[in-house]
């Protein structure tokens, strides 16, 4: 959804550049560094690499800080030094986040900001008013003795940092530094900085399952850091009773048993004339299918996020999710309708997750523990409510479309070019992998993330190059060149003028797990159909950005030129009963035309929830015999009447 960020814990858009002083370690060397600072400090050398992968995945970002305030591979966090350098946040375009005419939208709870127009930044609160998990760079100074500057910008700094606060951890615990990785859960646990017992243990309980099927990856800075997998260690889970940390606030959660949750509820109160926030009540599934999981990024720290969703005024999702550790809180019941997509017939049907991040800092980066969190949740929920493990069905923000033509504009960008689908995949059980051969007649979208650098603008300022980054996403040209102007979205530009590659500009944009079907292949360039028009990406054979994949396709049925495109699957005006207004069935400004070729996700009948007012005992679910197919039409997705189409295998 992207939280309008306007509180003071928000942490930082990152600038084009790293912070100066930071260090690009030589060739081979980071492995060394674990080796060295685990010796140094009595930590097994697994349980060093371990906490690393589920913090940075090993990555230093070329020592900007992450979305807590966290520096290095270790992710020591200096939230006060984070916010200090932050340039100003920044916000774009509204978008109704209810996203349906049968109520007023009213400032705050209607609408939310993500983007292009400068703000001024955010106050630098003082040290002490932060939680200490925010603060973890400071701690480490004082055990290792290394300056706070070198701990955020060398790399075998910040890893000496991140092992004395694991050898500390362990004192304190009271045990002796062990040589066996499986006695130090409790002090895996106290280095998540959680501040309840359930998310200590399901973070030590991922790092010690990293040790035991062991990890190997090539960095962002070039080093390849291996983990050798150590299948027997059985570490003792009970240590984390010792802690004293509190227990999760109780509640009627519904989340699965392998990730930590609790239950902070969004309100639903009437507190005006007519007006209440910040959600529906529903009957969800017997009234109407869950089929759609949403993925955002707040734009802002989790502190803030929690205040806003607590906030009647304000808008509302499921879950959100914390950087830092996982950590997961329920607002919304899943029966419930939350204000979050911009759309209300995605909305009545989907469920939101917010993930602490901004989507235009590069390197202000998901933490693997967010990651994991994320996929075991979403998991949870596509097997409860039958949604299929697919881009079609597990959508971002950016991929919802906007309702009408008039609010094609506003409809929000997050999680964003730099969100990583394709690892994400693979953490849900379903890594996208090819399914047909060379000649096949649908592409899925798959660059190699860590490789493929795209360069997009617009994160700090308009028009000002965003730093190289690794990301999920293709840039879309009107012919097989790089020097070919970019596709047009006559939606987001009804002037015509070109797309841009600001990193807010989904207008040709195509990402990873979203499949196309091909229109034409030219030596090292593909084309697909894109938005009623063909769209080039670069595919070389050798570095290819896309998979090969079997799909039902669709195109307009015979005799017709071309059939209009909706933003969402509305019944026809018979099926409404007296009482409810009647929805207009209004095309968006683009043609799906004869001859061009669709990828179908699902087949859906026409329905609407009517819910315009607090008391849910009117709230009415229509339903009609108009069916549609919700097809891959841009970047964002789309809907046709199954009347005025043909669909084929591909």
């Amino acid at each position: 959804m992207g939280v309008l960020a306007s509180a003071a814990l928000l942490l930082p858009l990152l600038s084009a550049a790293p912070p100066a002083g930071a260090e690009v370690p030589e060739a081979s060397a980071l492995q060394e560094q674990f080796a060295r600072a685990a010796a140094r400090h009595g930590v097994p050398e697994s349980v060093l690499l371990a906490v690393s992968y589920l913090q940075s995945r090993w990555d230093a970002h070329g020592g900007a800080p992450s979305v807590t305030g966290g520096y290095g591979p270790m992710h020591l966090t200096d939230a006060v030094t984070a916010l200090a350098e932050a340039p100003p946040h920044h916000s774009e375009g509204t978008e109704d986040a209810r996203g349906d005419s049968s109520r007023a939208v009213r400032s705050g709870a209607g609408s939310h900001s993500l983007g292009a127009e400068a703000a001024e930044p955010a106050p630098v609160p003082a040290a002490g008013s932060l939680p200490a998990r925010l603060r973890t760079l400071e701690r480490a100074s004082a055990l290792s003795g290394i300056p706070a500057e070198e701990l955020r910008t060398r790399t075998a700094a910040n890893i000496e940092g991140g092992a004395a606060l694991l050898a500390a951890a362990q004192r304190e615990s009271g045990r002796p530094a062990s040589a066996d990785p499986a006695d130090w859960y409790g002090a895996v646990a106290r280095y998540s900085g959680a501040d309840d017992s359930a998310t200590a243990a399901t973070y030590a309980d991922d790092v010690f399952d990293v040790i035991r099927s062991g990890e190997s990856r090539t960095t962002d800075s070039g080093q390849v850091v291996t983990l050798a997998a150590a299948p027997a260690v059985a570490p003792d889970t009970a240590q984390v009773a010792g802690l004293g940390l509190r227990r999760p606030a109780d509640g009627p959660v519904e989340c699965p048993r392998t990730v930590a949750c609790e239950w902070i509820p969004a309100p639903y109160e009437e507190f005006g004339d007519g007006d209440y926030g910040n959600h529906d009540r529903a009957n969800r599934p017997v009234s109407q299918s869950i089929d759609y999981i949403v993925v955002h990024d707040t734009e802002a720290t989790w502190d803030v996020t929690l205040k806003l969703v607590q906030d009647p005024t304000y808008v509302s999702w499921q879950y959100s999710l914390r950087s830092s550790d996982g950590h997961i809180a329920q607002h919304v019941a899943l029966k419930d309708v939350g204000w979050h997509a911009g759309n209300w017939f995605v909305n009545a049907k989907s469920v939101g997750l917010e993930h602490e991040g901004f989507l235009t800092a590069p390197d202000s980066w998901y933490t693997e523990a967010m990651y994991r969190s994320s996929a075991r949740l979403v998991r949870y929920l596509a097997a409860r409510y039958d949604i299929p493990l697919d881009r079609q069905h597990i959508l971002g923000h950016d991929n919802v479309p906007g309702t009408v033509t008039s609010t094609i504009r506003g409809m929000h960008t997050d999680p964003g070019p730099y969100w990583d689908w394709a690892h994400y995949f693979t953490l849900l059980g379903r890594p996208i992998t090819p399914s047909a051969g060379p000649h096949a007649g649908v592409v899925t979208i798959r660059p190699d993330y860590g490789d493929h650098r795209p360069a997009y603008t617009g994160c700090v300022t308009a028009g000002q190059a965003c730093a190289p980054h690794g990301s999920g996403a293709v840039r879309l040209h009107t012919g097989p060149s790089a020097d070919a102007p970019l596709v047009k979205d006559i939606g987001l530009r009804p002037g015509g003028q070109d797309s841009t590659t600001g990193v807010n500009d989904t207008g040709a944009r195509a990402s990873t797990g979203q499949s196309y079907a091909v229109a034409e292949r030219r030596g090292d360039w593909t084309a697909i159909w894109y938005l009623g028009q063909k769209a080039w990406f670069r595919n070389p054979a050798k570095e290819p950005t896309a998979v090969n994949a079997r799909g039902l396709v669709l195109t307009p049925r015979v005799g017709l030129a071309s059939v209009p495109v909706y933003g969402r699957a509305y019944p026809e005006a018979s099926a409404y009963p007296a009482g409810v207004p009647v929805q207009a069935v209004s095309p968006l400004p683009y043609g799906l035309l004869a001859g061009q070729r669709y990828v179908v996700g699902d087949r859906t009948p026409g329905e609407y929830y009517f819910a315009p007012v607090f008391d849910s005992s009117g709230h009415t679910v229509v339903r009609g015999q108009e069916e549609y197919y919700q097809i891959q039409f841009g970047h964002r997705v789309a809907f046709v009447k199954a009347a005025d189409v043909r669909v084929s295998q591909s």
